[in-house]
């Protein structure tokens, strides 16, 4: 559905985009993912006909938003940071607006009506933007790209600025989107990608340095595991045998302690199974085994890891 190839935006010899590649399927859910500065707005500014290129291409539904930018834009709806909204109108004038400047031929009342329950507005419609609080102004943002029922929709950091059950509510407001429509959200906040994209693109420095599906992202750091287990015994002993298993290459105490027993982190070295050697271990010195867990990196100790290391 979206198709990004060997964009560049340069500006003298400073590259806000620099050489990025990616393609965004029918009904995924993609997070474009990077610090302030990395080249993400920029990107989706090209990608919806804000800004031109200075080469490469962007092409929504196989147009190219630069060649036929008029029929490209019909299928995209785009929220970017700072919601285009017109404070004066009540919310169905700026809905009747935008519905008329997209020559939109849906049926109005019906489609406009569909727009403001989707997007839990209905109950302001005539009150004035400019007296919404900014939870509602972001949802009003949203119907504006809703209208027309275009198939893609790109979101520049949606949640920007509102409190946390106004975060949660455009959350859920995002994920049920992608149950029809193809979406781009654009954020550095980690957990937002976490908690509603399928697929994770990071950028920094204006190139594309991971693009991996969101449960798989670790795997482009490190294929190392870590494990948290705890085990009834004497701490130092605990540890001396832990350290001398094959396969493990650090070990430290988290200082969680429930009687005699405490809990250790344990970090292997790429490939190794340590479970069933730590079990016989343990069960020779007669030191219980109390519980046992795989360790995932979190997404910002993913992303710290890949943007250093793209740095280097």
């Amino acid at each position: 559905m979206i198709e990004i190839n060997h964009l560049v935006k340069n500006y003298g010899s400073k590259f806000a985009v620099d050489d990025v590649s990616f393609k965004v399927g029918e009904g995924e859910i993609v997070g474009f993912l990077g610090p302030n500065g990395a080249g993400k707005s920029t990107t989706m500014n090209i990608l919806t006909g804000y800004l031109s290129s200075t080469s490469g291409e962007a092409k929504v539904g196989g147009i190219d938003i630069l060649e036929n930018p008029d029929e490209a834009k019909k299928l995209i709806g785009f929220l970017p940071e700072q919601p285009p909204l017109y404070v004066d109108m009540t919310v169905n004038e700026y809905l009747n607006f935008v519905y008329e400047i997209k020559s939109c031929r849906l049926n109005r009342e019906k489609h406009l009506e569909e727009i403001r329950k989707v997007t839990k507005i209905d109950d302001v419609k005539n009150r004035l933007i400019r007296n919404l609080s900014k939870g509602y102004r972001q949802r009003v943002g949203i119907a504006q790209a809703l209208v027309g029922n275009p198939p893609v929709i790109v979101f520049d950091e949606p949640t920007v600025g509102l409190d946390p059950k106004q975060i949660i509510e455009i959350r859920n407001l995002i994920r049920s989107l992608g149950k029809d429509h193809t979406v781009i959200l654009s954020t550095h906040i980690l957990s937002e990608v976490q908690s509603v994209c399928d697929r994770i693109v990071i950028i920094n420095n204006g190139k594309i340095i991971a693009d991996e599906r969101t449960e798989n992202i670790t795997e482009a750091v490190d294929s190392t595991r870590r494990y948290s287990v705890k085990i009834a015994g004497p701490q130092r002993e605990v540890l001396a045998a832990l350290n001398a298993l094959s396969g493990v290459t650090s070990v430290e105490v988290t200082g969680e302690r429930e009687l005699d027993s405490y809990v250790y982190l344990i970090e292997t070295a790429r490939g190794a199974d340590i479970r069933k050697p730590l079990f016989y271990a343990m069960a020779e010195k007669n030191w219980p085994i109390l519980g046992l867990e795989s360790v995932g990196m979190n997404l910002e100790e993913v992303f710290v890891r890949i943007t250093d290391r793209a740095g280097n």
